[in-house]
């Protein structure tokens, strides 16, 4: 996201709790501390346009072992954030929700005017009270909120704990992929250039109060996506284990609001982004190169927004 922003001449200023590992000190202006303070959020917002809210608790197993810190961040941190941008005046606020909230529809096709069903998974049931204090916000205060409701995001520098990012460090060390359940759940997955570019688009061409889906436009099972690995990396045994209380096996979900309103739709296919990211993994890891990794694995490098050695 920062990286697009940049990209496009925006003045940009980071609010986190650590300074981020991909730039150089002092590359971006940053702004270090808690979101749920609400005296360092407004110092941290003002004079901004506009925000981007990509904070959360987002790993569903550091939310079940912490419940109440994911809700203090989740919900009560997106609170503390829109008043900060409340009292500072800031233009428009841009809300990273998830496709969590549709709930476990079983490939029912849904879009943004579906009813929510109530919340299985305490993660949506945060990321979902979010939601309802932007609606709130919007209707109370006048603040322009737009809500993004992400597909699962994947690529260059996902979370080591997300699924493509496990498989393939364990079909590197040569290990099995173990898949809880059948592998049969499904999910729509979005590269992270993809997403951010969406992201922009609903920063620019989105409307007040309105929700839009963020997703690929492939739904991919658990099992694809082992397959996908092993047929990457190497032939690894895939191990199925007991299925995990609480995990959705995914509805449909439409991408066509965004398409039509903000003119966005993915443009990298799942194979074609997972390539990328095991390159951009083996290049990270010490591995072969990146232009090597491409060799190895048969693809094209990808299209950078910055030169090597910027990040």
């Amino acid at each position: 996201m920062v990286d697009g922003l940049i990209a496009r001449g925006d003045r940009v200023r980071i609010i986190d709790l650590v300074p981020s590992p991909y730039l150089l000190p002092g590359e971006v202006e940053t702004a270090i501390g808690d979101l749920v303070d609400l005296d360092f959020v407004r110092d941290a917002v003002r004079g901004c346009d506009a925000v981007v809210h990509l904070a959360a608790v987002s790993d569903v197993n550091e939310v079940v072992l912490d419940p109440a810190r994911a809700e203090m961040v989740n919900a009560g941190g997106t609170r503390t954030l829109l008043e900060a941008a409340r009292l500072e005046g800031i233009g428009t606020v841009v809300y990273a929700s998830t496709i969590w909230v549709y709930g476990d529809r079983n490939g029912e096709v849904v879009d943004e005017d579906a009813a929510l069903q109530l919340p299985t998974h305490f993660y949506t049931a945060t990321k979902l009270a979010g939601e309802m204090y932007c609606t709130s916000y919007v209707e109370l205060f006048g603040l322009d909120c737009r809500i993004a409701r992400f597909g699962i995001p994947y690529g260059p520098r996902a979370r080591s704990a997300t699924v493509l990012a496990a498989f393939a460090m364990e079909a590197l060390r040569g290990e099995p992929l173990t898949i809880h359940g059948d592998g049969s759940q499904s999910r729509r997955f979005v590269y992270a250039e993809d997403l951010a570019e969406g992201v922009l688009a609903t920063l620019t061409a989105g409307m007040r109060g309105r929700t839009y889906n963020l997703v690929g436009d492939e739904s991919i099972t658990v099992r694809t996506i082992a397959e996908t690995v092993c047929s990457l990396i190497r032939p690894v045994p895939i191990v199925h284990l007991e299925a995990r209380f609480g995990d959705l096996r995914g509805a449909e979900i439409s991408g066509e609001r965004a398409a039509r309103e903000l003119g966005w739709k993915p443009r990298t296919s799942f194979r074609e982004g997972a390539a990328r990211y095991i390159a951009w993994l083996m290049e990270s890891s010490g591995a072969p190169s990146a232009s090597a990794a491409s060799a190895i694995l048969g693809i094209a490098p990808a299209v950078a927004l910055h030169e090597p050695g910027e990040l």
